[in-house]
C-alpha cells in the first residue's frame, strides 16, 4: 500500500467531505434557526446541478453555469419558503416531513418534465482539467483540488457572515429566541426567507460543482441528503463549524473505508469474500461513526449541551 495511494484517497475524502459540508451547512442553518425538517433540500441540490448543466450547454461558460446554479437554487428556495414552508413553522415535525416529501415529488417530476428522463453531463472547463503535481510525487486532478479550496473559502466566508455581520447576529439570535428578536423589530418572515434562500444556494452550488464528476439526473440529491443529515447529527445541529468537521469526517470515513477495508480483509479472506465483507462494512462505517459520536456526545461534536 503506497503513500501516494493513501494521500490521494485522503484528498478524495476531503473533497467529498467539503461538498457534503455545502449541503449540510444550509440544512443545519434551516433546522437550527427555524426548527424545520426540510427533506426537499436534496431537490435544491438537483435544481442547481440541472441549472448549471443547462446553462453550460447553452453558453459553454462554466462560470455562468455556477452563477446560474446559485440563482436558480436560491430563487427556488425563496419561492417554496414563501408559498409552502412558511405555513409549516408552527406545525409538528410529521407535517413538515409530509409537506417537504411532497416537494421532493413535485421537484422530481417537474425536472423530468422540463429536462427529460435522460441524464445531463457537465464538462470540467479546460482551464481546470488535467492533473497538478503535489509534494511527494502525487498527481492529483486540478478540479478536485479547486473544489477543496473553494469549499474551504466558502466555509470561512460563511463563518464570517454568521459571527461578524448584522444578519449573522440576527440568525444566531433567531436560533436562541425568535420571539425576542421579533419583539425588537426584526422582520422574522424576511429573515427566514433569507436563511432558506442562502441554504438553498449552498445546496445548488454543491450540485453544480459535483455535476462535473457524476451525471446530472433526477433524484441525485436524495442520497446526498441522507449523508448531509448524518453530517449535522455528528457535527451538532445549528453549528457551521460542526457541519464542516462532520462533513470532513464523513467524507474521509466513507472514502477510506471503501478503498482500504476490502484490502484489509483480503489479508484473511479470498478476494470475493474480502470485497463483499469490506464493502458492507464500508457502507456501515459512517453510521457506526455517528453512533459512536452520539454515545460520547448526544448533541453532536459542536452542538449546544442540554
Amino acid at each position: 500500500m503506497s503513500f501516494i495511494l493513501i494521500a490521494e484517497q485522503i484528498l478524495n475524502g476531503l473533497q467529498f467531505g467539503i461538498m457534503l459540508f455545502l449541503m449540510a451547512a444550509g440544512l443545519t442553518l434551516i433546522f437550527g434557526v427555524m426548527g424545520l425538517i426540510n427533506l426537499a433540500h436534496g431537490s435544491l441540490y438537483m435544481v442547481g446541478a440541472f441549472a448549471a448543466a443547462a446553462v453550460a450547454g447553452a453558453t459553454g461558460s462554466f462560470l455562468l453555469a455556477l452563477i446560474s446554479a446559485l440563482i436558480a437554487a436560491a430563487a427556488a428556495g425563496a419561492l417554496i419558503e414563501i408559498l409552502v414552508i412558511r405555513r409549516l413553522y408552527n406545525k409538528d415535525h410529521l407535517d413538515q416531513v409530509l409537506a417537504t416529501f411532497a416537494l421532493i415529488l413535485i421537484f422530481s417530476e417537474g425536472t423530468r418534465w422540463v429536462f427529460g428522463s435522460f441524464p445531463l453531463f457537465l464538462d470540467i472547463p479546460e482551464y481546470l482539467s488535467g492533473p497538478v503535481s503535489l509534494p511527494g510525487g502525487i498527481e492529483y486532478p486540478l478540479y478536485r483540488l479547486v473544489l477543496i479550496v473553494v469549499g474551504l473559502a466558502i466555509a470561512a466566508g460563511l463563518g464570517f457572515l454568521i459571527t461578524k455581520t448584522r444578519i449573522g447576529i440576527q440568525i444566531r439570535a433567531g436560533e436562541n429566541d425568535r420571539e425576542m428578536i421579533a419583539a425588537l423589530g426584526v422582520d422574522i418572515s424576511k429573515l427566514y426567507t433569507i436563511i432558506f434562500a442562502l441554504g438553498a444556494a449552498l445546496a445548488g452550488l454543491a450540485g453544480a460543482l459535483v455535476g462535473t464528476i457524476q451525471s446530472v439526473e433526477v433524484g441525485m440529491g436524495e442520497p446526498v441528503l441522507i449523508l448531509a443529515f448524518v453530517v449535522i447529527v455528528i457535527g451538532g445541529i445549528g453549528s457551521i463549524k460542526g457541519a464542516l468537521v462532520g462533513g470532513i469526517l464523513v467524507g474521509l470515513t466513507d472514502t477510506l473505508g471503501g478503498v482500504f477495508l476490502p484490502r484489509f480483509f483480503a489479508l484473511f479472506l479470498d478476494n470475493s469474500a474480502a470485497t463483499s465483507v469490506g464493502s458492507s462494512l464500508a457502507s456501515m462505517a459512517i453510521y457506526i461513526l455517528m453512533g459512536a459520536v452520539l454515545i460520547w456526545r448526544p448533541t453532536g461534536l459542536f452542538g449546544a449541551r442540554a
